[in-house]
């Protein structure tokens, strides 16, 4: 009598805010004594609120019986519920779910069409392929019911059945077809029929293909959007098979895309353009082309409007399907598009980014890099100026640079949200690939690209500190996230196959290494993994350094501060390159001040490599210790050798000049392709899985335990442990007597005004060598700061408004006078020769070559390939294609029904629900005669072994040998050929037991021999 409501419930659990776990678990009980009541209504409410409960996470699956008694009511609304339940808890798995077959078919068979429609809307969630054989029969006259709604909900629920019985197509589709031919059929059903033709036309569009003339009339007389962006989404795969449906497509596409007002019909109007390949077909080029311009248009304004990220994600995506057949186009829309990558929203930024890479030029490419490049460095300084690696505060810090990153935080605030470091990283990497493809074909000028990679240095992330764990690593290889090392390695790739530029390189390279010095303090390591590749530029083309001394000292203050070991096996090999250069020099004399200079340099460097003897990574380890005994034994020659005097010459120690030189000069580097190695053919003999040497364990064991016993007076032992009294005290005062290298980076007192994404000193440099190039340039104005300027009133007026920033003097004026213009033209008519007096023209600027990568016959290409824009690749279609047909939106398999065909004619054959099942049965049939045939096949052939004299178990396999001998002794006037075939016979007349030729008498000869001599062996065992 006091039972309550679903209302009651609702309010009851609104109203125990805090306990609502303990009031659910009340109301379970409560549910649980209701539900097994007898009254209908009293069981209805209690499935009801356990319908509702449900939905909070509480299993109802236990009801599954009381669900079903709840649907067989008589009265509507209660089974309605029973029904709703049956949605929410029955799976295709659900014991009861067989006792609901005949329920299901009563109730589609039902003459109220609310009845009706409770079970066209419970099966697409409970169906099974034993389910849908069942009530086929019953549906399918339900595509004849008088109501449309009806109508539509069966069309819906027999694709669902087709997703699991595929036969249920074969079946149906006379009559859907039926349905869609019809013009007098509901809109309604029209709607639902081609929702069901376009979610089975991508998987076999060859049978849809006749309905296009139908399909056609419905896009172009429907005003129903939805109908449209299904019909398009179809024709879109029913153009690659039929071309001719372009030219037919296009005035109607053309007309939806200019009037309708619909954002989403436009998008999908577009989208089913791209993908239908109507934009790349070789049908009405006009047409096309007036198309896809239009289609682009449209695209800009989706871009344009603001407030709405969608619309912009979006129409990215369908510029990077446009940029692939018109990339001319989509780089009109330059502005717009680097616009979005400056979007607030990360995903449209990646998408415009895909747009970037894909429509790069020869003409927008410093264009897009210098935008990609102000947007990094908004957040970079504060960020490098912030971290901390090694997490030791620097012991003296300026108090200028932390009032400078204060300052700076609401700026950046105000301007644009902070980047993530992922970010960064996906740009640079961009950078690189956009600069880098084809070889660098679309660079026009390396020196501003050099300059790009120095300021992409300065403002990558930096990586995560390298614990010990990975100092200590065998491998030695530098963090994963370290995008810089990317970026040096960009930069040895310039230096390596463009040989004009490789000046340029190392001063870019120079400079990146005193920053990674003076941003290193004592007491802090480096962790940026450019280091690897700018030190290997200076070692490699040390010739080319400024100044070798300085940048010797800067790399031998680099390498105790470096803590990975492949940088610092880098930096150890660049410093002995760069020292073989200082040192090695033949024509200079061997002078005290250069015997002076060479001796506390080596004993500086010695004193560096001392320290890493004992490194845990080999590859340093052995560097370290080669290059100090080296150093040992060229200081002990330095030493030795007399310094040159006014009369009497000497010569510099051959080691300086002539065996340290000879260890680094050589064949110059070329870049080799990746895939070279892979080409390179084996030497003969070399196994590369047998060890060097199989007692290598036991001879490392046992030199741990080999005591040598050390004699005073060993000169070896004086030499390498004892260090000289004048070695000692020429080492260790120059550590700190020898000026540290230039730590500081020459920086400019200009700001940069346009190229926004530049450092001071990059600005400067630039300028300076456009200013040296335009020098003898005649159509270049020069800047003269020897001319006297007076200040004028209108000087004053623009200084007083402007403010010192404006420089009306460095503004260049020409001074034409018409007098002495006519002039100097009568005097050179009438003296043409002092015109030839003119400087001589400027020589045509150096040819820039890009060596291509060395590479072996057949190891594929040795450049990197064009970026291809998202989506334009087959393997992402294929990829793409094959992953929808995996999964379905409703988690069913729906590959079979790509293997029926709808081509046959299904009213020559009537369908037969029990086919299927007939073929099973009569193929399991099939299956166990073969499997009994086989059975009495092998039982006949153990039979024929033991007539052999071979039991079941097979024992006597082995003695059969020792017949051979025998037999063929019996036959002396027979070959051994005749002897053989004898034995087939033999065997052949033991199965047959019947026949009396001479053959069988001899068959009874061996088996008196075989009685024999099995008891005699048995007998000896």
């Amino acid at each position: 009598m006091f039972e309550k409501s679903l209302y009651d419930l609702i309010r009851g659990l609104r109203n125990h805010k805090g306990n609502e776990k303990e009031y659910m678990q009340n109301c379970l009980k409560e549910c649980r004594l209701e539900i097994r009541s007898q009254d209908l209504d009293l069981k209805a409410t209690a499935l009801l609120k356990l319908i509702y409960l449900e939905m909070f996470g509480h299993d109802m699956s236990w009801a599954s019986f009381n669900v079903l008694e709840v649907m067989a009511s008589p009265k509507y609304h209660q089974k309605r519920v029973g029904y709703l339940g049956a949605i929410q808890s029955f799976r295709p798995d659900t014991e009861v779910l067989m006792l609901a077959t005949n329920l299901l078919k009563k109730d589609l068979t039902a003459a109220s069409t609310t009845t009706i429609a409770l079970p066209i809307v419970t099966l697409p969630h409970v169906i099974t392929p034993s389910l849908a054989l069942s009530v086929l029969p019953d549906l399918l006259p339900r595509l004849s019911h008088t109501h449309p709604a009806i109508r539509k909900k069966t069309i819906v629920t027999l694709y669902r059945l087709a997703l699991v019985y595929p036969e249920t197509l074969r079946a149906a589709w006379p009559r859907i077809k039926e349905r869609l031919m019809d013009k007098a059929e509901d809109p309604s059903v029209t709607a639902a029929i081609v929702n069901v033709i376009c979610e089975l036309g991508w998987r076999r569009p060859h049978d849809f293909l006749p309905l296009a003339p139908r399909l056609f009339e419905l896009l172009v007389d429907s005003g129903n959007n939805w109908m449209a962006i299904k019909l398009i989404k179809l024709f879109a795969t029913l153009t690659p098979l039929e071309p001719r449906l372009v030219r037919k497509l296009l005035p109607p596409l053309t007309e939806i895309i200019r009037t309708t007002p619909a954002m989403s019909l436009l998008y999908e109007c577009i989208s089913g353009i791209i993908q239908g390949g109507i934009l790349g077909s070789g049908e009405d080029a006009d047409g096309r082309e007036e198309i896809a311009s239009l289609c682009v248009s449209k695209l800009r304004g989706m871009i344009m409007i603001d407030g709405d990220p969608n619309l912009k994600y979006v129409a990215l995506l369908a510029f990077n399907k446009i940029v692939v057949t018109h990339p001319w186009l989509v780089a009109e829309q330059e502005d717009v598009i680097l616009e979005c990558i400056d979007s607030a929203d990360i995903s449209i930024r990646i998408k415009a980014l895909d747009l970037v890479q894909g429509m790069v030029s020869n003409d927008n490419l410093v264009s897009i890099v210098s935008r990609l490049m102000r947007q990094l460095k908004v957040t970079s300084a504060g960020d490098r100026r912030t971290a901390n690696p090694s997490g030791v505060s620097p012991g003296d810090s300026d108090e200028d640079d932390l009032e400078k990153t204060i300052d700076s935080a609401p700026k950046s605030k105000n301007q644009s949200p902070p980047l993530p470091d992922d970010y960064k990283v996906d740009v640079i990497n961009r950078i690189l690939n956009m600069c880098s493809q084809n070889n660098y074909g679309f660079l026009t000028d390396f020196e501003w690209y050099i300059d790009i990679l120095t300021q992409l240095v300065r403002t990558a992330p930096l990586p995560r500190p390298v614990s010990d764990v990975d100092s200590l690593s065998p491998s030695g290889r530098s963090s994963d996230g370290d995008i810089s090392e990317r970026i040096g390695a960009e930069l040895r790739n310039i230096a390596v196959k463009v040989q004009a530029l490789r000046p340029t390189c190392v001063r870019a390279a120079e400079t990146i290494i005193s920053q990674l010095n003076s941003e290193a303090p004592i007491g802090q390591t480096v962790v940026a993994g450019a280091l690897k590749p700018v030190a290997w530029i200076i070692g490699e083309f040390c010739s080319e350094l400024s100044s070798p001394e300085d940048n010797l000292g800067t790399l031998l203050q680099l390498i105790p501060k470096t803590s990975s070991p492949e940088p610092l096996a880098a930096c150890l090999q660049a410093a002995m390159k760069v020292f073989s250069l200082v040192a090695g020099d033949q024509l200079a004399p061997w002078t005290h001040e250069r015997k002076s200079k060479i001796s506390l340099l080596m004993a500086r460097i010695i004193h560096s490599f001392e320290a890493l003897v004992l490194h845990p990574n080999l590859e340093v380890q052995e560097r370290a210790v080669e290059f100090t005994e080296l150093l040992k034994l060229t200081a002990e020659a330095a030493s030795s050798q007399e310094a040159s005097t006014e009369t009497n010459y000497q010569d510099p120690p051959l080691l300086l000049t002539q065996a340290l030189p000879s260890l680094f000069a050589g064949w110059e580097l070329n870049s080799v392709a990746p895939a070279a190695q892979k080409n390179v053919p084996l030497p003969e003999g070399l196994d590369l899985d047998e060890p060097i040497n199989s007692n290598l364990n036991s001879l490392l064991a046992s030199a741990e335990s080999i005591s040598i016993p050390v004699d005073e007076t060993d000169e070896f032992d004086n030499y390498y442990y004892q260090r000289p009294a004048a070695t000692s005290l020429a080492s260790e005062p120059a550590i700190s007597k020898l000026a540290d290298g230039r730590d500081e980076v020459a920086s400019s007192y200009q700001q940069p005004t346009e190229e926004t994404y530049l450092d001071a000193d990059i600005l400067a440099k630039r300028k300076a060598e456009r200013l040296e190039k335009n020098r003898d340039d005649p159509f270049y104005i020069q800047e003269s700061n020897s001319i006297q300027r007076s200040s004028t009133p209108i000087h004053n007026i623009l200084q007083n408004s402007n403010g010192p920033d404006l420089d009306v003097d460095s503004i260049p004026i020409m001074e034409l006078d018409l007098n002495k213009l006519s002039a100097g033209v009568e005097h050179s008519h009438s003296h043409p020769q002092p015109q030839t007096s003119k400087p001589t023209r400027r020589p045509p600027r150096q040819k820039i070559v890009v060596a291509a990568d060395e590479n072996l016959g057949g190891s594929g290409v040795s450049t990197p390939r064009n970026y291809d824009s998202e989506n334009s690749t087959d393997a992402k279609a294929r990829a793409a294609h094959s992953k929808k047909l995996k999964q379905s939106l409703l988690g069913v398999d729906s590959t079979s029904i790509s293997a029926l065909s709808l081509e046959d004619d299904p009213s020559a054959k009537p369908f037969d629900p029990e086919a299927q099942q007939r073929e099973e049965a009569e193929m399991a049939r099939a299956m166990k005669e073969v499997e009994r045939l086989r059975l009495e096949m092998q039982r006949a052939n153990e039979r024929i072994q033991v007539a052999q004299g071979v039991d079941a178990a097979g024992t006597v396999v082995k003695k059969k040998k020792a017949k051979k001998p025998k037999v063929e002794g019996q036959g002396e006037g027979e070959g051994a050929a005749e002897v053989k075939a004898k034995k087939k016979k033999k065997k052949v007349a033991n199965i047959d037991d019947g026949e009396g030729n001479a053959a069988g008498e001899v068959v009874v000869k061996p088996k008196a021999k075989k009685k024999k001599a099995k008891p005699a062996e048995i007998q000896d065992g």
